[in-house]
């Protein structure tokens, strides 16, 4: 009988002093839990061949398909997470949109209409 161990990993969440290292850790995060999902997706193809009874297979199966619905979980919250941080990134250096020309309010630009 094939022995599989597995683990769950966990998102440490907490506010992070600077938007980079945030986003680096959200993205080592990332890359992490598709390794992850990658390695237990391959233990779940090699069940089928390795020995054991067809009962001990199927509770390796269930255990790893849980764990890979887990992981494909928080890896959807991480990159919603990222998405945020890139829009916030994106906001904070694209500057507010001014009128200008013709569109600009000033004393110059004013029509007096008379009824």
């Amino acid at each position: 009988m094939t022995t599989i161990s597995t683990t769950t990993a966990s998102i440490q969440t907490g506010s992070a002093g600077s938007s980079s290292s945030t986003g680096n850790d959200t993205a080592s995060q990332i890359s992490r839990i598709t390794q992850k999902i990658t390695k237990l997706t391959q233990q779940l193809k090699e069940i089928a061949n390795g020995s054991g009874s067809t009962e001990d297979k199927k509770k390796q199966q269930e255990m790893i398909q849980t764990e890979i619905q887990q992981l494909q979980a928080q890896l959807a919250q991480l990159q919603r997470k990222q998405a945020e941080e890139a829009e916030q990134k994106q906001a904070q250096q694209q500057p507010q949109a001014k009128a200008e020309g013709v569109n600009k309010s000033s004393d110059d630009h004013q029509i007096d209409i008379y009824v």
